[in-house]
């Protein structure tokens, strides 16, 4: 009976270090698998954010060409605008003074809206610059 609880002391002793052993594989393999779960998960976000990417990249393009295909007809509505003004004015003081009050309004325009940009721009300079405005 010695011989055989001895046998068991050690077998126990066998299966201690053995569980031990297992312990230690089982944490490097549990690093193994979170570290492999982790890449597949960059691995998918990343290809996610590229998808996102390319998805606003497409709607950036065609708002890029909408707000073109805007910009030109309202150039054309503005050209219309212009024309139809001195031709409304020629009657009344000549063509060539109808052209020039039409052309001194839209200068006007263009100094004010001109100046107020310069404003702006020079309020970004302020934001970047820590100044006051």
């Amino acid at each position: 009976m010695l011989d055989g609880n001895a046998q068991t002391a050690d077998d126990a002793a066998g299966e201690r270090v053995s569980e031990e052993g297992d312990a230690h594989r089982s944490l490097a393999e549990d690093f193994e698998a979170l570290f492999d779960d982790g890449k597949t998960y960059a691995e998918a976000e990343f290809a996610y954010q590229k998808t996102r990417a390319r998805l606003a990249g497409s709607y950036a393009k065609s708002g890029l060409i909408y707000g073109i295909l805007a910009l030109f007809l309202i150039h054309m509505v503005l050209i219309g605008l212009t024309v139809g003004a001195i031709l409304v004015l020629a009657p009344l003081t000549g063509p060539l003074i109808a052209t020039a009050i039409v052309t001194g309004v839209l200068l006007t325009a263009v100094v004010a809206l001109a100046l107020l940009a310069k404003a702006r721009f020079g309020d970004i300079g302020a934001v970047f610059g820590g100044r006051e405005r």
